[in-house]
């Protein structure tokens, strides 16, 4: 006699069209379920054979129905990179629907960092989500420490891709290996960048960087590098910016001092871009015909400049989403430890053209 799998609470999410967290909500009833959605999700069950088992309830039990994200950034970066309100918008979206709250704390150093994690693990929120991966961060023992749920946006395309945290990066692997990973890389829209500007005629091409504590702040320098050596060109003209528009302007300042200067530069996101369009454009060069740029994340502005933005989509709003979806699946004790989000696009404008002739 054939016997047939038993349904499991994915079944029954993918045929009411919710996520698991939501199936878990409708069958606890402490928070709001819309009653059209719960009305799906009993005919799925019913339709399935599918009994709530211990693990669809695990929401039921949540001590807060909250989740938790510290951002240690100056306020004044939160404010105009665009990553941040598109990422959070994503984050909101998923919550909304399952009842819950996002709780924010901006810090100004470590030590406030930790003590806001710290009042998070006290039983302020069910747990978190880590962005801003630091190299040998130290928030996975920190968590493992505090006993604190959590998932990690990672911008590395894999578990294995550099700057990720790996066993041979992590002084304590194990607290690292834990934490389910969104990943969400950067280097394809590099690679892609520097080949655009090089099928344009560019050979010296320069790049601003974020600070590189950061791991998303290396691993779009180390594409550079890479994408550079690949097409035979020294990739050697790089420089840190802090994403402000105060070090893009400098060090685009930096760069056009430099004897030859670079005919096109790559930033690590479009704030530090439009500073250095602005300066470029001070100093008497045209934008693209005697200097092409180009930008990351593709913030709003980045269509309505003049010259077009050249820039990079992250789908940071998509991630917000689907970190938040991973951390709920945490919560109900059933996470993958590792999720990939869709690729970046290049969008490509009016900030890149052919080089000058002279110099």
């Amino acid at each position: 006699m054939t016997q047939h799998r038993k349904a499991t609470i994915g079944d029954v999410a993918e045929r009411a069209c919710v996520s698991k967290a939501t199936v878990s909500l409708a069958y606890s009833g402490k928070r709001p379920v819309s009653e059209e959605t719960r009305r799906r999700i009993f005919e799925a069950a019913a339709a399935l054979d599918w009994t709530a088992s211990e693990s669809a309830r695990a929401l039921a039990t949540s001590r807060t129905g909250a989740i938790g994200l510290v951002i240690a950034r100056p306020p004044e970066i939160i404010s105009t990179d665009p990553f941040f309100p598109r990422f959070i918008a994503g984050c909101e979206t998923v919550l909304a629907e399952v009842g819950m709250s996002l709780l924010l704390s901006v810090v100004a150093s470590e030590e406030d960092e930790t003590a806001a994690y710290r009042r998070y693990a006290a039983g302020r929120v069910d747990g978190v989500i880590l962005l801003d991966l630091e190299v040998d961060d130290r928030r996975p023992r920190l968590m493992a420490e505090l006993g604190l749920p959590a998932v990690r946006l990672d911008p590395s395309a894999s578990p294995a891709a550099p700057g990720s945290f790996s066993d041979a990066d992590s002084p304590e692997p194990d607290a690292a290996a834990i934490i389910p990973a969104v990943h969400a890389e950067n280097a394809s829209a590099v690679h892609e960048l520097v080949d655009l500007l090089v099928e344009a005629g560019h050979r010296r091409i320069a790049h601003v960087s974020g600070p590189l504590q950061y791991v998303h702040g290396v691993d779009r320098r180390d594409a550079f590098i890479a994408a550079m050596t690949a097409q035979g060109l020294d990739p050697s003209m790089i420089v840190e910016g802090d994403f402000t528009a105060a070090s893009g302007r400098e060090r685009t300042a930096e760069l056009l001092r430099m004897t030859p200067r670079p005919t096109a530069i790559l930033y690590a996101n479009d704030v530090m871009a439009i500073a250095g369009l602005s300066h470029a454009r001070s100093q008497g060069l045209r934008i693209p015909e005697d200097l092409s740029l180009t930008g990351f994340d593709d913030s709003d502005l980045a269509a309505h400049l003049s010259p077009r933005l050249t820039s990079v989509s992250t789908g940071a709003q998509a991630a917000g989403a689907m970190t938040v979806r991973t951390l709920l699946a945490v919560l109900a004790g059933d996470a993958p430890t590792a999720v990939r989000s869709d690729a970046p696009v290049v969008v490509r404008r009016e900030t890149v053209g052919p080089p000058p002739q002279t110099l």
